[in-house]
């Protein structure tokens, strides 16, 4: 009997479309393969398992990366250019002041089912430049019983996880639980999240549901950052500075269900409140230093600048308390409310089968973001403490106002069985208000609107070949950070201080993607050996305009800089994956060939460059984007051994990426990396099993991330080399057991 898959079309409701007649490529997982693959976020199982995904583990946190699609990335740092879309139960999860996507929110264990979904479709609205994560999570519906799981080993981790589901046909409750604790594979790195989720939900047959969700975290996560490379040379699990401490505190409540008003029309929706209270605490090196005409007073610029001055206006006394190090503090409350409805027609039109979807959102982000820098001393260890002189030019109270409204219609047109065309569009309207609470230089009101279009053909020639092509549109408008920090006469310092709002130009994302795809089911290979192999082969390529990018003017990260548009890059490529399943083993593979590349030639800072002419580097026309492999390989398998237990493993290879601040391709890449995780699972019934995984099995040393800074300000003179990296974890090693009634 013949497998079909359906996979949902838009962020809302739970109906969709047949895989074969959806217009790109889709990757999805489920929560029994989270369970098997032992991940400990979602993040983790898309880097092992998923093609065209790597990470850069830039903040060394397992929390906190920056995970990349075809090389548009989704990550929790502020000033990267989000390109990708991600919901939760049909909310939008990016954040609403820099579109940021804090993935210790999403509860891995809660989930149900997620997709990936390639190109720029614009019913996902905004930041859908390179593709959009759907995730649905679990109820007491769909995963009804009793579970708990416990692990620890290497680090110092431990996580102990707890979840439940009950329903008696017309009400459900589903609760879940997370505590997750480690010291880090670095110094002064510990890290502890705790995760909390429920959901009420009621059902009428299968014509009705609502669900009630209530979502909360208390996390606190050290990730030291890169590192230069000179000090991982001597020992690589050496921070540069620390701490580089983020707070969050989640509370979310939403409300979504779907009633069909009759067996064709499906109407969905979607209301919720999110607060999202972030903190930060930053230890760094210092530009202020003793000024060079006058030493009783501290100077900006290595003491070359102007006087600084303190919160009261006074002039700062230099003294050893306030020389060498600054501790810079953020704090960022954001709530964020709204809703959307949509309404899916399944009727004949004309004879042929058609799917019409029709729908609008509405989305309002409420923002205070602070910020303040402190003058401290640097310690020994390159640990601060702080002298309570509190900097005035830095300061800052910024009070934003994000408004996002979209309407959008879909349209899946059979014309035959085997012959699916799919019309889209979407209408996106952002309106972003700045209000400066200490001065007016931040003030400002924008406006960004546009029409999206999409358009892609399904042939479904046999269950074995499936052919699809698409053509999308999407785009992202420039976000209050962005806005707050884009005047090239007055640079800003990651996170912390903006300065000025000069308007800049929305990203607008234009994707292409031919391919092909299939399912050979019940093959009978011989020898007893029968099972499901599918397969999918895609060419992609996507074209930003006006690309927005964080120019570094000075600063020991070079994190002192502004945005500005760019102009084209571009993200091309081919990728490939199949999938085997028989009786007692599976097989995964993945290939990636990815080139991403500017296309329009500009002139951009790198002080810390050793090749920029007078601070400056040149970038070309065909040069690579840092940070983005070309070369992605995924490998997995594993085996039933005996009754209830299997082994496996997994293999990731990527090729090596230039630094960020290299631009322009003047220095050597990163190395090349492969590597080897180990995984193995006893069950001795179908309430108890026993775990383990190994990391990272040969404990190869390499690195994820790269940039270019001035270790000099902190480590001295005798460290010249100004590449920083961030260093990937060594072999590590963990045990646990699960339990279920």
């Amino acid at each position: 009997m013949e497998t079909v898959k359906v996979i949902t079309d838009s962020p809302v409701g739970d109906s969709g479309v047949e895989e074969y007649k959806l217009p790109s490529h889709v990757q999805t997982v489920d929560a029994k393969e989270l369970d098997q693959a032992e991940s400990v976020t979602l993040p983790d199982y898309m880097n092992r398992f998923f093609g065209s995904v790597n990470v850069n583990d830039a903040q060394n946190n397992p929390f906190q990366p920056d995970v990349q699609y075809r090389g548009f990335v989704a990550s929790p740092l502020l000033g990267l250019p989000q390109g990708l879309s991600i919901y939760v139960n049909g909310i939008r999860f990016n954040e609403p002041f820099g579109d940021t996507v804090n993935w210790d929110l999403i509860p891995e264990g809660a989930i149900d089912r997620m997709s990936l979904e390639s190109g720029s479709n614009p019913v996902f609205g905004q930041n859908t430049l390179g593709g959009a994560i759907s995730v649905r999570t679990k109820t007491g519906f769909t995963a009804p019983g009793y579970r708990a799981e416990l692990f620890g080993g290497s680090w110092g981790r431990n996580s102990e996880e707890v979840e439940t589901g009950w329903n008696n046909g017309e009400f459900g409750a589903y609760f879940h639980f997370r505590n997750f604790h480690e010291d880090g594979w670095r110094e002064y790195s510990p890290t502890g999240v705790m995760q909390w989720f429920s959901t009420l939900s009621w059902k009428n047959d299968d014509r009705s549901n609502l669900n009630l969700n209530f979502a909360a975290t208390d996390d606190n996560m050290v990730g030291n950052g890169a590192v230069p490379v000179q000090l991982y040379d001597q020992q690589p699990n050496a921070v540069f500075t620390y701490p580089d401490q983020t707070k969050t505190n989640l509370f979310l409540a939403s409300l979504d269900g779907n009633h069909w008003l009759t067996d064709d029309i499906e109407l969905s929706g979607n209301a919720f409140f999110r607060q999202n209270l972030i903190s930060t605490f930053n230890g760094d090196g210092s530009d202020y230093e003793p000024c060079e005409n006058d030493p009783t007073y501290m100077c900006n610029d290595g003491g070359e600048g102007e006087e600084v001055l303190d919160i009261e206006g006074r002039p700062v006394v230099s003294t050893p308390k306030v020389e060498g190090a600054t501790n810079n503090f953020t704090q960022t409350n954001q709530r964020n409310y709204g809703g959307s409805l949509q309404t899916a027609f399944n009727q004949t039109l004309g004879g042929y089968g058609n799917r019409l979807l029709v729908g609008g959102v509405y989305n309002q982000g409420q923002v205070d973001y602070g910020a303040d820098t402190e003058l401290a001393a640097l310690l020994s260890s390159r640990g601060t403490l702080g002298s309570g002189v509190i900097l005035e030019e830095p300061r800052v109270r910024l009070h934003t106002s994000v408004y996002n409204y979209g309407v959008y219609l879909s349209d899946s047109f059979s014309l035959t069985d085997e012959l699916t065309f799919t019309v889209s569009g979407r209408y996106n309207l952002t309106q972003i208000e700045l209000t400066d609470q200490i001065g007016t230089e931040l003030n400002g009101k924008h406006s960004y609107d546009r029409i999206n279009p999409s358009a892609g053909l399904t042939y479904n020639w046999r269950p074995e070949l499936n052919f699809f092509g698409n053509f999308s549109q999407s785009n992202r408008a420039p976000t209050p950070l962005e806005l707050s920090c884009a005047d090239p006469a007055q640079p800003c310092k990651l996170p912390n201080a903006f300065l000025s709002d000069p308007p800049l130009k929305q990203v607008v994302a234009t994707t292409g993607e031919i391919g092909a795809r299939g399912m050979f089911e019940d093959i009978d290979f011989g020898g007893g050996l029968e099972g499901d192999v599918n397969w999918n082969a895609t060419l992609f390529q996507t074209e930003n305009s006006n690309d927005i990018l964080f120019i570094a003017a000075s600063g020991v990260y070079n994190n002192q800089g502004y945005f500005d548009n760019v102009g084209q890059t571009l993200r091309q490529g081919f990728e490939f994956g199949i999938n085997a399943e028989f009786e007692r083993f599976r097989l995964g593979l993945n290939y990636t060939l990815l080139d991403a590349t500017f296309q329009t030639p500009f002139v951009e800072n790198s002080p810390n460059n050793p090749y920029a002419r007078d601070g400056l580097i040149y970038v070309q026309k065909g040069d690579h984007i840092p940070g983005i492999p070309q070369n992605m390989l995924k490998f997995n398998a594993s085996v039933t051994i005996l009754e209830g237990l299997t082994a496996g493993t997994e293999i990731i290879y990527n090729s090596g990426q230039y630094l960020r601040g290299d631009e322009a391709n003047l220095t050597a890449p990163l190395q090349d990396y492969t590597l080897v995780m180990l995984h193995g699972e006893y069950r001795y019934d179908e309430h108890f099993s026993m775990f383990f995984r190994v990391n990272n099995l040969f404990d190869a040393q390499y690195q994820t991330f790269g940039m270019y800074g001035n270790p000099q300000e902190v480590l001295g003179p005798a460290y010249t080399n100004n590449r920083f990296v961030g260093p990937g974890s060594p072999r590590a090693a963990w045990a646990g057991v699960k339990l279920a009634f």
